[in-house]
């Protein structure tokens, strides 16, 4: 009998939060769409700004490629900032040896593409914790230009692409321009669900955050920033300590710049993924929860209340406990619809990803593993792998080299 009543208080405390989580991630996917409407509306404005902006007014802009070792799609991926329809740019390669395996696909390009000027800096051994931020910094030094764009190598355009994030910034109180991005898998199971996710799942939370605070960070796949912003929060070296480089470059332009930080209207940004176990893709999330939980602690706890599958799972199961079958089946549909419907009107809808349309049905098992995600985030130690080193967080987000000898590199870079 004991047992029993324990095993009936469960099932109903697990029936109460699966309700709790139902309301609270119906709440989160009509923000969501509220915000995907209003983000169309500003979309049309800012597309209207660059169709009539003259090309005499473009100003020249450097591109900064930090590039570190081989990979699928480099040389594509490469060529696409080559193919700009942009009347004034450079492209800037920064890479830390000059026997780096990605300095091949670079001269190839460079002589495919010989009216494109290119340059590649060496930046040596980082001193600094972020290594890819290390390398910015040689790189901005090297230029003239007062208008950059930051982005990976992993990262597919349009020739259109250049164009649609630098008129933004002519307007004196924009510091930066960033972009949300479609992801791009290969043939593989796993990358079609992260890119599902990129798509999907952070474009929801971009645009609701846009919608209810304004933009207040960035995201490091796409980055355009004028010179004057940068020197008003100190250079891009302010954010040497920190894993998402990315995330707080956005906040210091909007905190300490006091420049407004703009969510592009331009979603035809690829991420293209490589084809990946289950367990490379678990890992590469897991790093990216971390560094949420590190540098965001509250809000990287309430985001656990945006999911909505698992609250649709657990409301089954408790209520198939308690022997209310109809009940635990209504909880488990709205779960799975709750995140067809976001895949459809955000992914589609808002970011143009086909794919997404095509993929929605599998979305909500993206939504349960980025849920566990989430869990193990909580669970796992504060070391992760990035780019074959090993590093550890500490509290603020910031991050410390494990298997990188700090002391010789603050002595070779003083």
């Amino acid at each position: 009998m004991n047992d029993l009543f324990t095993l009936a208080t469960l099932a109903k405390l697990g029936l109460l939060i699966a309700a709790v989580g139902a309301f609270s991630s119906t709440v989160f996917l009509l923000m969501a769409l509220v915000a995907a409407v209003r983000f169309r509306r500003t979309a049309k404005a800012w597309q209207h700004a660059v169709h009539t902006c003259p090309r005499e007014k473009l100003p020249p802009v450097t591109i900064l490629k930090p590039v570190y070792g081989s990979e699928p799609n480099l040389l594509e991926n490469l060529g696409s900032f080559f193919r700009q329809d942009y009347p004034n740019y450079e492209i800037v390669f920064g890479c830390r040896s000059a026997d780096d395996p990605a300095l091949d696909a670079v001269n190839r390009l460079a002589a495919r593409y010989p009216k494109v000027a290119v340059r590649v800096v060496i930046s040596g051994h980082p001193t600094w914790p972020n290594a890819k931020v290390y390398s910015l910094s040689k790189m901005i030094a090297s230029s003239k230009n007062n208008y950059f764009v930051i982005s990976d190598s992993d990262i597919n355009v349009k020739p259109e692409f250049l164009r649609n994030v630098i008129v933004p910034l002519l307007e004196p109180k924009n510091g930066l321009v960033t972009c949300m991005y479609q992801g791009v898998p290969a043939g593989d199971f796993w990358s079609k669900l992260e890119a599902l996710g990129m798509s999907v799942e952070l474009a929801s939370g971009v645009i609701t955050a846009n919608m209810l605070e304004g933009m207040r960070f960035a995201l490091g796949a796409v980055m355009a920033v004028r010179r004057d912003a940068l020197e008003k929060i100190g250079g891009i070296g302010e954010t040497k300590d920190y894993y998402s480089d990315d995330f707080v470059l956005g906040n210091l332009v909007a905190e300490k710049a006091n420049l407004k930080v703009v969510l592009s209207h331009y979603t035809q940004v690829g991420h293209v993924l490589t084809a990946q176990t289950f367990e490379r893709t678990f890992g590469t999330q897991l790093r990216w929860m971390q560094s949420t939980r590190y540098s965001r602690p509250k809000g990287h706890l309430g985001s656990g209340l945006t999911f909505s599958t698992p609250f649709g799972v657990l409301g089954l199961i408790c209520a198939g406990a308690l022997h209310y079958w109809p009940l635990g089946v209504a909880f488990c549909a709205w779960g799975y619809l709750n995140r067809v419907a976001q895949a459809i009107a955000i992914g589609w809808g808002v970011i143009g990803d086909r794919r997404a349309l095509t993929g929605a049905l599998v979305y909500p098992l993206r939504d349960l593993l980025g849920f566990a995600v989430w869990t193990t985030s909580y669970l796992g130690g504060d070391s992760f792998t990035w780019r074959g080193e090993l590093y550890r967080f500490t509290p603020g987000g910031r991050i410390v080299p494990a298997t990188r000898n700090m002391e010789v590199s603050r002595a070779e870079g003083a």
